[in-house]
């Protein structure tokens, strides 16, 4: 009897080492959403505790480290936000937040050595905020130091187009579902990757210069961090673009002729602006984008959409406003137009992103 209970004692003991092994080798790590090492592109609200704030189509959260897997600590507001989820450059899956804060597990069984996550928000900011707290990293866990910083810069002011509004909705109907919407594959984040440069996106569906199918005009929206806030202001001087890409005036082209609309009421009463008033408008914001960027390429572009069709007057509005504002550093280029019954598919995207790199290599040294 007395063999017996030595033998469950050293049992016990390897046991209680082979356990204590195991721990050590499989130690957790939570990464604070504060940590240095984490990469923040877009307007990121930072303001509140404990945690950032995601808003705007493009904004992303990048991350190197080494681990067998890796969780996110995330909230949403409304659970209809949608993200792609980038592990060691490979193809994007799609992940959506809930609206439960809690661990959401993006990557395991990851092999030992260096990995990288990126999380890209493909949806628009209409679909409410999104809170992240943090990564949970599991498996000998380690922070890596980021990856060099993207020497170049690049900013975007659009609408639908821009923000990849249904181009995944292959059914060619529009559908508002925010699952259809990507960000990813627009022809600006497209422009951006070819170009290796940091990206930042301004852009609402249906939004105009001087009107827009709800209460939002671009030149009220253009310098909020928060969009939904009139009072929150973002601080230009913490992202200073080499570019700034402006494709806007397809909602105006629109909504100028429909004198019952809502919006067109409250914005011009009865009566549409004429031609010097829209050349005006737009040349007001050009100059307050420069304003803010005395530096920076600016490059006013327009399409793929029914406004830049032959013998559309909106291209020559813009040829107009850039001609009065006599600087050299701003260009016109608009996209072709591409007959379609909806908003632009990939294929058109991915046209207008080559349209636009070409430019971009003929025409700006950066």
């Amino acid at each position: 009897m007395k063999t017996m209970i030595n033998f469950n004692k050293t049992t016990l003991l390897l046991l209680t080492l082979a356990l204590a092994f195991a721990c050590t080798n499989r130690k957790e790590l939570f990464v604070d959403y504060s940590n240095p090492q984490i990469v923040y592109s877009g307007r990121i609200d930072s303001s509140k505790v404990k945690r950032v704030d995601l808003y705007w189509s493009g904004s992303s959260i990048k991350f190197n480290f080494e681990g067998e897997s890796i969780a996110a600590l995330i909230e949403d507001e409304k659970g209809d936000n949608y993200f792609n989820i980038i592990i060691d450059a490979n193809d994007p899956f799609i992940f959506r937040p809930d609206t439960t804060k809690r661990y959401h597990q993006l990557a395991s069984g990851l092999s030992k050595g260096r990995h990288s996550i990126e999380i890209f928000k493909r949806t628009e900011w209409d679909r409410g905020k999104t809170s992240f707290y943090g990564f949970q990293i599991e498996g000998n866990a380690k922070i890596l130091p980021k990856s060099s910083l993207l020497k170049r810069k690049i900013e975007f002011y659009g609408n639908s187009i821009t923000a990849g509004y249904a181009i995944e909705d292959l059914s060619g109907k529009d559908s508002p579902d925010s699952t259809y919407t990507n960000n990813y594959l627009s022809y600006a984040a497209i422009t951006a990757r070819h170009f290796d440069a940091k990206y930042q996106c301004i852009c609402k569906s249906g939004i105009g210069i001087t009107v827009s199918w709800h209460p939002l005009i671009m030149p009220e929206m253009y310098d909020r961090l928060i969009p939904t806030d009139s009072t929150s202001t973002w601080d230009f001087s913490l992202y200073k673009p080499d570019i700034v890409v402006v494709n806007l005036f397809q909602n105006d082209s629109w909504l100028i002729n429909m004198p019952e609309y809502e919006e067109f009421k409250v914005r011009f009463g009865t009566e549409a602006p004429d031609e010097d008033e829209i050349i005006a408008a737009y040349q007001k914001f050009i100059a307050n984008i420069r304003q803010k960027y005395p530096e920076a390429k600016i490059i006013c572009s327009l399409g793929c959409m029914d406004a830049t069709k032959e013998g559309s007057k909106w291209p020559g509005y813009i040829e107009k406003a850039v001609a009065n504002l006599n600087d050299k550093a701003v260009y016109t280029h608009f996209m072709p137009y591409i007959e379609a019954t909806a908003h632009p598919s990939i294929k058109d995207q991915e046209t207008m992103a080559n349209e636009l790199i070409n430019f971009i290599e003929k025409n700006i040294h950066w």
